[in-house]
C-alpha cells in the first residue's frame, strides 16, 4: 500500500518552501498536494494563527490528508483557485507553491496509464471521476487534431506521421492500452512481470514525449496552469511569494513569462516612460536540484524552481 512517503517524493523540498519566506501567521496555498510533503513542511513553519489550503483533484491524494486545524484540503483542479479562495473568504494569500507535472505515484501506478513501463489502459486522467481518457483522444480525434497535440505538447517533429499511423490503425481496432499503442507505432518491447521494456532505448525519449503530449491534452494542463497563475497573481498580497517547480519547457516557459512579464504569453507592457509593468519580480536565479538529489530522486533531474514576489 502507498503511504504518504512512498506516494510521492517531494522535489526541491527545502528550497521551494524557503522561497515562500513564510510568515508564521500567513495564509498559504499548496496547489499540488500529492503525498503532502511540501504541505507538511509549510505547516511546520506556520504558527497557530497561520493557515494552509492544499489542492488536489486526485482521489488517491486524499489518503494523505494532514490532520491539523490549520489545514484545509480542497478537492479540485488548481485552475479554480480564485473561486475556492473566495468561497473560503480569503481575499489575499501570502504565498503559493506549485510542484507541477506528474507525481511519482502516478508514474508508478500500473493501472493509470501514465507510463509506458506498464501494460495498462490508456487513461492518464489526474481526476479519475470525470473527463476524457487518453484512449478517447487517440480514437476520437481527427488526424489533424492528433498531429497538433503531438507537435504542440510533445514537440515531436514527426507528429503528422505519428497521427496518420494511429488513425490508420484504429480503423481496424480501437487503441485501448499502452501495449497496443506501442505495437501500432512499431515499437518493439519485452514484457516481463507486467512491465514493458522498449528494446531500442534510443526511442524512449520520443515515446516519453508522446505520452507527455497525451497527458497534457487529457488534463488540459497548459490551460489550467495559465488560469492558476493568473488567479494567483491577483490573490497574492504585496510581498507575497510564488514558488513554482517545473519539469518541461512548455510549462516552464509559461511560468517564466508570468514572472517576468505578468502574462503567460510573455508580452511586455510598458508605460509612457518605457517602464515595464509587471505585478511580480523574480527574487533569485533558477534553482535546480543538487547532484545528490538527482541521484536519489530521478524525477528531479529535469526540475527547475522559479520564485517571484508580488510588487
Amino acid at each position: 500500500m502507498k503511504t504518504a512517503e512512498t506516494y510521492h517524493v517531494p522535489v526541491l523540498l527545502k528550497e521551494s518552501v524557503d522561497g515562500l519566506d513564510i510568515q508564521s501567521d500567513g495564509i498559504y496555498v499548496d496547489v499540488t498536494f500529492g503525498g503532502g510533503g511540501h504541505s507538511r513542511e509549510i505547516l511546520s513553519r506556520l504558527g497557530k494563527n497561520g493557515h494552509l489550503y492544499s489542492f488536489d483533484q486526485d482521489a488517491d491524494a486524499e489518503k494523505n490528508i494532514v490532520d491539523d486545524d490549520r489545514f484545509t484540503f480542497v478537492r479540485s483542479n488548481f485552475r479554480y483557485i480564485s473561486n475556492w479562495m473566495h468561497y473560503y473568504g480569503v481575499e489575499k494569500i501570502n504565498g503559493l507553491l506549485a510542484d507541477l507535472g506528474v507525481s511519482s505515484h502516478h508514474f508508478d501506478d500500473e493501472t493509470r496509464g501514465f507510463s509506458f513501463r506498464f501494460e495498462a489502459p490508456l487513461d492518464m486522467r489526474m481526476n479519475k471521476r470525470a473527463g476524457m481518457t487518453a484512449a478517447n483522444v487517440l480514437n476520437d480525434y481527427t488526424e489533424e487534431h492528433l498531429a497538433d497535440v503531438f507537435y504542440l505538447y510533445g514537440e515531436l517533429k514527426n507528429a503528422r506521421r505519428l497521427a496518420k499511423t494511429i488513425v490508420t490503425a484504429r480503423q481496424q481496432e480501437h487503441i485501448k492500452t499502452t501495449g497496443q499503442l506501442l505495437d501500432v507505432l512499431g515499437i518493439e518491447t519485452i514484457q516481463e512481470e507486467g512491465q514493458l521494456t522498449i528494446v531500442n532505448a534510443a526511442l524512449k525519449k520520443d515515446i516519453a514525449r508522446l505520452f507527455q503530449a497525451l497527458r497534457i491534452e487529457v488534463n488540459h494542463e497548459m490551460d489550467a496552469l495559465r488560469d492558476m497563475l493568473k488567479g494567483t497573481t491577483e490573490l497574492l498580497a504585496e510581498g507575497g511569494r510564488l514558488s513554482v517547480i517545473t519539469y518541461h519547457s512548455l510549462e516552464d516557459r509559461i511560468v517564466k513569462n508570468v514572472m517576468k512579464a505578468g502574462n503567460a504569453e510573455g508580452k511586455v507592457e510598458q508605460d509612457f516612460f518605457g517602464r515595464i509593468h509587471c505585478p511580480l519580480k523574480t527574487v533569485c536565479k533558477v534553482i535546480t536540484p543538487t547532484d545528490d538529489e538527482q541521484q536519489e530522486n530521478p524525477r528531479s533531474r529535469s526540475a527547475k524552481l522559479r520564485i517571484a514576489e508580488k510588487i
